[in-house]
């Protein structure tokens, strides 16, 4: 298991923008399964919705991004990167999540080339998907 001071040892987003709080599973390269709790303090609760807070879609997304960008770059050579988004296919958001929620993200990287990368993504609430995306990642020069 990786906690937020390992994953910052990988990607380099930080608060408030680093959106996985902990990886329960990795298979440097392959894949990772990680986990965002979602606080009724986020910052970006405020304004979406006030009067029924609602986690946007578009983080939900770049939750999904960071946990394939801590599988791609898990690997050894990964620290000479960083992580880009380079596309999105087929999103889809199935349902809402909530403040209390605590999503599992999880992604397998279906293709690897030096400086590029792809991935299937889906986050779950309970068993439930919220969301599912196919993730394209270029890896530029740090």
């Amino acid at each position: 298991m990786l906690d937020k001071a390992a994953i910052e040892k990988i990607i380099p987003h930080r608060d408030p923008f680093l959106l996985v709080d902990r990886i329960v599973q990795m298979e440097a390269g392959k894949k990772a399964v990680g986990e965002k709790s979602v606080h009724e303090e986020e910052w970006y609760l405020a304004g979406h919705f006030p009067q029924r807070p609602v986690m946007p879609g578009v983080l939900i997304i770049e939750a999904l991004a960071q946990t394939g960008a801590i599988a791609l770059l898990a690997e050894e050579e990964g620290d000479h990167y960083l992580p880009f988004f380079a596309g999105l296919d087929k999103v889809r958001f199935r349902h809402p999540v909530f403040p209390g929620d605590t999503m599992r993200l999880e992604v397998e990287i279906t293709q690897r080339r030096t400086t590029f990368g792809k991935g299937e993504g889906r986050a779950y609430v309970g068993e439930r998907l919220v969301a599912q995306a196919q993730l394209m990642f270029a890896l530029v020069d740090r």
